[in-house]
This record gives structure tokens, sequence and C-alpha cells, in this order.
């Protein structure tokens, strides 16, 4: 049996094929019985249905009215929301995106709820696959790619992490090839600035500067049209907003511990300070930072620095939660195309199929448990991507912008 896990002789295409259709199924059912359940736009516990997207619609629904900077205020955010779904018990989902992330949610609020909800999750997830094919091409992916734990979770919540995904994964995939359609996806990545912390580094470190310079234009973009249409007002109350942001959903974790998937938030589950949670941060920030570093300098498989750079961006991060797990979709494809190229490490295929399942069990875990096996997970990946690009060196990639 230690063999088989070791060549991962187990993971089998019919096995795939089977476990994953079965989860599909699991998926679907649960989806259909938690609308049949609902009761207008909430759900059998009086959530609004894709939770999370209730922040989305909600501020976009007050950025339409000419109140965007009242997103950043959590009481009147909190009580349009009241109003929308008509219950005064209804539970405050925070919005703690930049204001350029209003023009979608706007754009979004035009639409009844549902409808929103269901074009937000049915394009957001239609990209990340499109990312997906794009990496490992062929009908083979599909099934892994939408059974992939992490898609369940942000169906369930309505988030954004398909997005994310997509901007981060597509960029990747073009980089090579088309620098600036690249950098401007990875531009966008701005609506959630903390998961982007590594990329500049990449660029920078593997001489992509046609992109690099695509992705600073793009920020600056989207910065200026948002500002445009919603004033310095929006930015002023985002400003406002950090420090508050930052105790409260941080710090104190009012998100619930056991959703974020961090080192800060694996060290204060088990206790630390706020500042020695922060100095552990910093420190794995730090050694993330160069190994993206020294992976983007290296001769190594392009998909490996692909990889590296997602799991890294993941780990360098105080706060991400189990929904944004999402980029190890990408990763563990970028992994997969880099194992059928050039053959697998032991274990290799077997800790794909552990981070892959990862994002299913990580909240369930963390309620009995204090541990994060986000952390984990990722921190393996990484750690078997750079003992992969270790091990020997292919002919050098050289930058094509």
């Amino acid at each position: 049996m230690l063999e088989k896990i070791a060549s991962g002789s187990w993971i089998a295409r019919d096995r795939v094929v089977a476990y994953t259709a079965l989860l599909l199924v699991g998926y679907v059912g649960g989806i259909v019985w938690m609308l049949a359940t609902s009761a207008g736009l909430a759900d059998a516990w009086g959530r609004p249905l894709g939770t999370d997207f209730s922040n989305v619609w909600s501020a976009g629904q007050l950025a339409l009215t000419g109140l965007p900077e009242a997103v950043y205020d959590w009481p009147r955010h909190h009580a349009e929301q009241k109003l929308i779904f008509g219950d005064p018990a209804v539970p405050f989902f925070g919005w703690h995106y930049p204001p350029f992330f209003l023009l979608v949610a706007a754009g979004l609020a035009t639409l009844p709820y549902l409808s929103a909800l269901a074009l937000w999750q049915g394009a957001t997830l239609s990209a990340y696959l499109l990312a997906i094919h794009r990496i490992v091409p062929g009908r083979a992916i599909v099934l892994p790619a939408l059974a992939f734990p992490a898609v369940l979770v942000n169906l369930l919540h309505g988030q954004n992490g398909f997005l994310t995904a997509a901007l981060l994964g597509g960029g990747l995939c073009l980089l090579p090839g088309r620098a600036v359609a690249a950098g401007m996806l990875l531009g966008l990545l701005a609506y959630k600035p903390h998961l982007g912390l590594m990329v500049p580094l990449a660029l920078a470190a593997g001489g992509y500067w046609r992109a690099f310079i695509a992705a600073a234009v793009t920020v600056v973009t989207v910065a200026m049209l948002s500002l445009a249409v919603f004033g310095e007002t929006s930015w002023l109350a985002f400003l406002d907003s950090l420090t508050l942001t930052r105790t409260q959903v941080l710090e104190a974790g009012s998100t619930g511990w056991q959703k974020i998937q961090s080192v800060f938030s694996q060290a204060r589950m088990l206790g630390a300070p706020i500042a020695l949670a922060y100095a552990v941060q910093g420190a794995v920030a730090l050694v993330c930072a160069g190994a993206v570093v020294w992976l983007w300098r290296s001769r190594a498989f392009y998909p490996l620095k692909a990889a590296g750079l997602i799991a890294a961006s993941l780990l360098a991060t105080p706060y991400q939660l189990d929904y944004d797990l999402m980029v190890l979709g990408p990763a563990i494809a970028f992994m997969a195309a880099h194992g059928t190229a050039a053959g697998f490490a032991r274990y290799g295929k077997s800790l794909l199929a552990a981070v892959w399942f990862t994002p299913l069990v990580t909240r369930g875990v963390a309620e009995l448990i204090p541990l994060s096996l986000g952390v984990v997970a990722t921190g393996a990946l990484l750690a078997m991507i750079l003992a992969r690009a270790g091990t020997g060196a292919p002919p050098h990639e050289a930058p094509t912008s």
C-alpha cells in the first residue's frame, strides 16, 4: 500500500472519474436541497442565499444610489442588507474590497438578486474552467476541476474564488507568450491585493518587464476609473475602514479562525499574541519571497514557477479564507502538466491528490482541533515544488516579454 501511495498508482483514471463524479452528484444534491428549503432570498438558517454575495449586491445597490462610501460604514451597510432581505436578524457580511471592485458590484446590482448571483457564479466558474483548460488541455481535466472541493465552498458562499483563480491561473498561463495580456489579468488581482503580494517579485525576478508594466498600468487605470465614477470619498472611506478590518476581522478573528487558512490564524488559534502571530507570518512571508525570487530566477520548468508562485502567494498573506484555496486549482493543474511532461516525483501524485481534497475538510478540522490544514497542504505543495525545481535544470526558458 505504501508503494502505491509513493508511486501514485492508486490514482487510476477510472477511479478519478468515479470519485469526482460522485462528489459532483453530492454537490448538486446539496445545492438543490438548499434551494428547495429556502424561503424567498434566505436559506433554511435565515442567511441570504449565496451568503457572502449579499455584501456584493448590497454594496452595488448603495453605489447605484450615490452612496459608495456607505459600503465601508458597517452599520449602514448592514442596514441595507436587512432592508434588502426583509429580516432584521440577517447576519452582516462585510465589504472589505477597494473601490474599483464596486464597478463589478454596481453592474451586478442592476439585476435582480438571484439573477445576479447566477450570473456571477456562472461567469466566474466558466473563467476558472477556461484557465484550467488552458493549463491542461483536454476533456480529462474537466471533472477534477469541477469537483475540486473549493468549488463547492465558493458556490455555497457566492464568493470570488473562481475569479481569483481565473485571473492568477489565466495570467500565469499567458505570461510566456502574451505578456501584456497576462499583465492585465495579474493587475486585476489588485481587487484582492493581499493575494498578489508575490506577483511583482516573480515578474521582476523572471525578467517579465512588459507584464510588470502592464500590471502596474492596469492597477492605476482601474483605480482612476473608480475614482472618476465613485469619487474620492469612496477611497477615503476605504482607507479609514482598514483599521477596523485589521483589528476586528483579522486580529480578533471575528470571521472565525476555522475559516481563515493562514499562518497568522494558525498562530492565533494556538494562543499566540498578536505581535508574535505577525512576527511568525512575517518570517514566513520573507521565506516565501526568497523562494519566489530564487525559483523565478532559476532554470526550472515554467509550470513549477507558476505553481510555486501560487503556493507562495497563499502562504505569504495573513488573511485568506477557505474559499481562497480555489487558487490551488491552477497550481495543481500546473503541477499535473509538469508531471505529465517530465514525470512525477515519488509521493508527488498522492500529495497533489491530498492538496486537491483539502478544502473539503479545512473548516471541519479546524473546528475540532487548532490546525489549519490549508496552511499545511499549501506549505507541503511549495516544499515539493522547490525540491523538484532543485533536482534538475532544463534548458533555460528566456522571458518572451
